[in-house]
Parts: structure tokens; sequence; C-alpha cells
């Protein structure tokens, strides 16, 4: 356990507890129907015959297994940031939040090159991968980001701050343990590269599209839409975090006694997480944009039950309501 002679301006952040409990409610709330409808069609009523319905399918296993931990968090944040769960399941749900975010970190970024590359590059031997080949890809994307975690579980995370015992990730260490400081050099590195990359994708695949004058082809339009809803969404869930966390990092170092300031940037660096979680609840988007057979399946649900009639087409483009 980590005391607070340790510990580089030690607070609790009990008092954003008001706004994080209720976010982090709806966010599971409203994340675990949509990724279980999500896992449901993917597993039963659509057959993988496409790389990108691979990677789409691990999407949905990161958002769903992060979803599962948020639990944890909430019941926590109640508490007043109270960990009543012990230093074990401390490491593990930390490392569950963690390695489940860089893996939806990745599976986006997949998604996006996977749509470059049908545009801007059709005849790449990279469309040609079969099924088995991007499983394959997708177990090391798995394997890589649950090795870069590895540190969440073999280092001490549960802080005593005044007898509140405190399970953190993320903590104002006077000296950062050398793992620790390695997953703060990964929490900067997948943001900024997969979104340079994501940037990259957009503007090359509209640059491509109009110098070709292609941009007005229904599919072309929706591969297009794809990248763009990838990078929007990403920046609004990742970009927070990023932005409160290295503000924090800086203050610790241009200004280590100013341990208000400090202060307030922690709160807000939690604060941000709440956008991470949102990016599990918002991902069903990505799943419908990119999928026509997920919209098709999803309108014959929708069909099954009676609630209005959906006309399914094979473009996936018309969705007629009577």
């Amino acid at each position: 356990m980590i005391m607070n002679s340790t510990m580089h301006c030690p607070s609790s952040q009990s008092n954003i507890a008001f706004i994080l409990v209720p976010a982090v409610i709806v966010e599971f709330l409203l994340g675990i129907p949509g990724n279980v409808i999500a896992f449901w069609i993917f597993c039963f009523h659509m057959k993988i015959r496409r790389p990108s319905t691979v990677y789409l399918l691990n999407l949905v296993l990161a958002d769903f297994l992060l979803i599962l931990s948020l639990p944890f968090r909430i019941d926590t944040l109640q508490r007043g940031e109270y960990w009543v769960f012990g230093d074990t399941m401390c490491r593990i749900n930390l490392f569950m939040l963690a390695a489940n975010r860089s893996a939806s970190i990745a599976f986006m970024t997949v998604v996006a090159i996977e749509r470059y590359f049908k545009i801007v590059h059709p005849y790449h031997r990279i469309n040609h991968l079969s099924v088995k080949q991007a499983a394959a890809m997708s177990c090391g994307v798995w394997a890589l980001t649950l090795t870069l975690t590895i540190p969440l579980l073999t280092s001490e995370l549960l802080q005593d701050h005044n007898g509140t015992l405190l399970c953190r990730s993320f903590s104002s260490y006077n000296m950062i343990p050398t793992g620790i400081l390695l997953l703060y050099l990964l929490y900067i590195a997948e943001f900024f590269l997969p979104f340079s990359v994501l940037l990259f994708c957009t503007l090359r695949i509209i640059w491509v599209l109009k110098r070709r004058k292609m941009n007005k082809d229904r599919k072309i339009r929706n591969a297009i839409r794809v990248v763009v809803v990838i990078t929007l969404m990403f920046a609004m869930c990742f970009g927070p975090g990023i932005v409160t966390g290295v503000t924090a990092l800086l203050i610790k170092q241009l200004s280590p006694k100013d341990c208000e300031s400090f202060r307030v940037a922690g709160e807000w660096f939690s604060v941000s997480i709440a956008f991470t979680y949102l990016n599990s609840v918002l991902d069903p988007l990505i799943y419908c944009f990119s999928s026509t057979m997920f919209r098709n399946t999803l309108k014959k649900s929708i069909n099954c039950l009676g609630l209005c009639q959906l006309e399914v087409s094979r473009s996936g483009s018309t969705t007629n309501i009577s």
C-alpha cells in the first residue's frame, strides 16, 4: 500500500462525485444494452465473412468488458472515492479499464485504416486479407495491449490518504515507478499516434475522392462517414483526458509547490474519464455506419419485435419508417 509520504500533493477527489456518479451511471445503463445487442447480432445473427466484421466484433468485446468494470468505479465514487474491494481487485479493475480502453482505441484505428486502403489503395494486398488472418491480427492486438498494461497488475496502486483507501492508476508520485511511467507514456502515445493516423486517413480519403470525382458515390460517402465519425468520436472521448492529464503533469514539473492548481487539474482529469467511458456507449454508431450487414440485421430484429417496419435493402441505405 502506498503511503502519503511517497506522494506529491496527495488529496481526495470526493467533491467531484456529484458530477461523475450520475454521468457514469447513465453511461453504464446506456452502454450495457447497446453493447449486448451488438454482441448478440455479431455472434448469433451475422456470418463473419469479412475482416472488417472481425475488427468490429473485437471492438464490441473491448467495449463490453470496459462497461462491466464500471460498477466498481460507481460504488467507489458513491463512497467518496473509498475503495473497499482490496488491493488485488483494485489492480484487476484498473487493468481491465486500461486494457480495454487501449484495445478499443486500437480497433477503432484498424477499422479506419481498413476503410482508407479500400478507397485510396483498392488493389493493395491488405484488402485481400482472409478472416483467419484478420483474427490472427486481432489476437496480436490483444496480446500487445495486455502486455503493455501489465504494470497495473504488478504495481502497488492502493493509496492510504488520511484513512481513505484510494484506487487510482494515475497518481501524484514524487518518484514515478518505472512500470507506471511506461503506462503514462503509453497513455499519451495511444492518443497522439492513432489520432494522427485518423486525421491522415480522413484528409487523404477526402482529397483522393475529390481528385477522382468519386465523392458522389453512395458507398464512397458511407466509407467517408465511417472515418469521419471515428475521428470525431476519438477526439471527443479521449481528447479531454489527454489535455487535463498533461496539464497536471506540467504543473507538477513547472510548479511543484502549487498543490491547489495540481489538485484542480487532477479533478478535471477525473471528470474527463467520463468522456473516456462515453466511447463505449457511442461505438454502436460505428457498427451501424461500418457494416451494412449489421444495419440490416438490426432492422430485421426491430421488425420482428413489431415496433416499426424498416425497409431492408442490400445496400443498407434505405431506412423507410412506416
